[in-house]
C-alpha cells in the first residue's frame, strides 16, 4: 500500500515547505504582537489554533514522506495528529462560545474557520485507515489546503483584532 502515498510525494514535498514557512511568518507576525494578543479573552487561543492547524498540515505531509510507510500506519499518524490539533480547537471553540459581546452567530463562524480543515483531515484519515485509501488521501489533500487558508484567516483576524 506505499504505492499509494508515493503518488502523494511532491504535493507532502510542496505543502511541507510552503507550511512550515508560513507558520513561521505568522509566528513572527504573533510575537511582534504578543503583548496586546495575551490582553485579550480570545486571541490567544484563535492565534493558537492557527498555528495548531498549520502544523497538522506540516505533520500529515512529513508523514506522508517516510519511505515506504504503509497506508493503515499513515491514517493512524495523521488521526492521532487531528486529535492533538482539536484539543486547541475545543480550546478556541470554548473561549468563543463565552463570550457576551458578540451575538451567537458571529461566535459560530468565528468556530467555524478552524474546524473545516479538522474536519478534512478527520475524514481523510478514518477513510484512508478504512482500507480507501485514494479517497482519504484527496480528503487528506483538502484538509491541508484547507488548513493553509483557515491559518491565513485566522492569524489575520487575530492581527486586526490587535489594532482595534
Amino acid at each position: 500500500m506505499a504505492e499509494a502515498l508515493e503518488g502523494w510525494t511532491d504535493f507532502n514535498v510542496a505543502m511541507v515547505g510552503a507550511t512550515a514557512a508560513l507558520a513561521g511568518l505568522i509566528i513572527v507576525a504573533m510575537s511582534v504582537n504578543m503583548s496586546t494578543i495575551m490582553t485579550s479573552a480570545t486571541l490567544p487561543a484563535r492565534a493558537a489554533t492557527a498555528i495548531a492547524t498549520l502544523v497538522l498540515a506540516i505533520v500529515a505531509g512529513a508523514f506522508g514522506l517516510i519511505p515506504d510507510q504503509g497506508t493503515f500506519a499513515y491514517g493512524v499518524e495523521v488521526l492521532v495528529a487531528t486529535l492533538i490539533a482539536g484539543v486547541f480547537q475545543a480550546h478556541a471553540i470554548n473561549v468563543i462560545m463565552k463570550q457576551t459581546s458578540n451575538r451567537a452567530g458571529y461566535r459560530l463562524l468565528q468556530s467555524l474557520a478552524g474546524l473545516l480543515p479538522l474536519a478534512a483531515f478527520l475524514t481523510g484519515s478514518v477513510l484512508v485507515v478504512a482500507g480507501a485509501a485514494w479517497a482519504g488521501l484527496v480528503a487528506l489533500a483538502f484538509g491541508s489546503v484547507l488548513a493553509v487558508i483557515s491559518a491565513i484567516i485566522i492569524a489575520w483576524v487575530v492581527l486586526v483584532e490587535v489594532l482595534r
